[in-house]
């Protein structure tokens, strides 16, 4: 579709092939990568997210805020995350040292457990469902695409 009379740029064929493609396919790969962590060591995705996040920090501890903007969550549904991460025993959130306003997510050495477990199945999943089925140029691309997507979205939040 082209341009209509209220001034709404419609995507073309082309377009509208690539954005379908785009969520019929992360939706699914999001779903699959789920699955593979949830029926063999019995964690979800998002938290299997949120101890990767918490582990590349060089204490393994971050302030719940700065989490969030990594994992592209809210503060609310994080911290509902958190709460049952640490009723599980893989977190522990605790006062910032530096900053005793703040909270710090914190991986317990169970959090930890469960990440070194369940690493190897989720980089396979990766591999096998994405990088593998890529070239090395469309691993570029694909890097470089969606670098420049995340960049526009951090500079116009608001």
């Amino acid at each position: 579709m082209s341009e209509d009379p209220h001034g709404v740029r419609w995507l073309s064929d082309d377009e509208m092939h690539a954005w379908r493609s785009y969520i019929v396919a992360t939706m699914r790969l999001r779903q699959r990568l789920h699955r593979e962590l949830a029926e063999r060591h019995d964690v979800s995705l998002t938290d299997y997210e949120v101890l990767v996040c918490v582990a590349m920090q060089p204490d393994h501890r971050i302030r719940m805020n700065e989490l969030a903007t990594l994992l592209g969550s809210t503060k609310s549904r994080l911290s509902h995350q958190v709460g049952r991460m640490e009723t599980d025993g893989y977190l522990r959130r605790v006062k910032d040292p530096e900053d005793r306003r703040g909270v710090v997510a914190e991986l317990s050495p169970e959090g930890m457990a469960l990440l070194e477990s369940a690493a190897p199945t989720h980089v396979e999943g990766v591999r096998a469902h994405l990088i593998d089925l890529l070239s090395t140029g469309e691993q570029a691309a694909l890097g470089e695409a969606f670098t420049k997507v995340l960049e526009h979205l951090s500079a116009t939040d608001t």
